[in-house]
């Protein structure tokens, strides 16, 4: 069965995305470049056609891009067609000499970053570039200002948010008019539903939400049974893992909702994307919930 798909701006990519970030941060699983790309290959061709990275996705501050350059090598390198295929990336968090994480949203920046993700990607144009942390020292207004310019020159396709709160949200829907506003990814998951507020907003707007780490991330996505026990009592209901609930959970949630799941082996993300076809009942999804103030797992500066 095909992979289901789902509206993000202009294009139509699959129900389900591939978060490349797992592959490249080190606080993640150590994976050879051979195995990484064999994980993104899988993925493929499991039929997901979004694929999440970001300029700051990288072993240490002075390898900013390492994902974006794996990620490129992985399309490269894949048997399939990968025209089809969105990559979606990020600027505006920076990473210091001394390890710490830091923003910067001011056009200078921003520009300087969507040039280097084109190098890295190889591509001559940025399907979707997400703000991906608001840099609470500049108008937030004036940096969409800055995003307008970079899509109006042609640098970038389509404008996402990352890391927003609704008031953020509207004012971005302002400025960039109807249909402006791509995407929004924020965290949210069995174990983090706090974003649900703009998960309805934009549902309400026609804004495509992509959920960052639907698991609960590395850690807890393998304690997503004792955690959440409703999870598992489904996914034995339907002779399943937890994860693929947890994905089938997050699209039932809406049409615009697109989860996505980090792997670093292939038989996880392929175990992940069969989410998109399994089937809740009614009983399931009562039984799993939908918005709590739940808020387990701490948020991630790299996410």
């Amino acid at each position: 069965m095909p992979m289901p798909h789902r509206a993000l701006g202009p294009f139509s990519v699959s129900a389900v995305g591939y978060g490349a970030s797992i592959l490249s941060l080190p606080e993640g699983p150590q994976r050879t470049p051979e195995e990484a790309i064999a994980t993104v290959h899988a993925a493929l061709d499991a039929g997901i056609t979004l694929i999440d990275t970001a300029d700051v996705y990288a072993p240490s501050w002075d390898t900013v891009g390492h994902n974006e350059r794996l990620i490129a090598e992985a399309l490269g390198s894949w048997s399939g067609d990968a025209s089809r295929v969105v990559v979606a990336t990020k600027g505006g968090l920076v990473r210091t000499m001394d390890g710490r994480w830091s923003r910067n949203g001011s056009y200078r920046h921003l520009r300087s970053a969507v040039e280097a993700s084109l190098t890295n990607l190889g591509r001559d144009v940025i399907d979707v570039y997400q703000w991906h942390r608001p840099d609470r020292w500049q108008v937030f207004a004036d940096v969409i200002e800055s995003f307008k310019i970079l899509q109006m020159e042609g640098l970038i396709r389509a404008v996402g948010l990352s890391n927003v709160i609704s008031d953020e949200i509207e004012i971005a829907i302002e400025l960039l008019g109807p249909n402006g506003l791509a995407s929004v990814q924020n965290q949210f998951s069995p174990t983090y539903r706090c974003s649900f507020p703009e998960l309805e907003l934009c549902r309400e707007n026609k804004v495509a939400f992509l959920s960052w780490s639907p698991l609960g991330g590395a850690a807890t996505a393998r304690q997503l049974a004792s955690e959440v026990p409703p999870f598992a009592t489904v996914a034995e209901r339907h002779g399943v893992s937890p994860a693929r609930v947890a994905v089938a959970w997050a699209l039932a949630q809406g049409e615009h909702v697109i989860p996505l799941v980090g792997a670093s082996r292939p038989e996880t993300i392929r175990d992940s994307a069969a989410g998109a076809e399994l089937e809740l009942t009614e009983e399931d999804l009562e039984m799993l919930g939908g918005h709590t103030d739940q808020r387990i797992p701490s948020r991630s500066s790299a996410s």
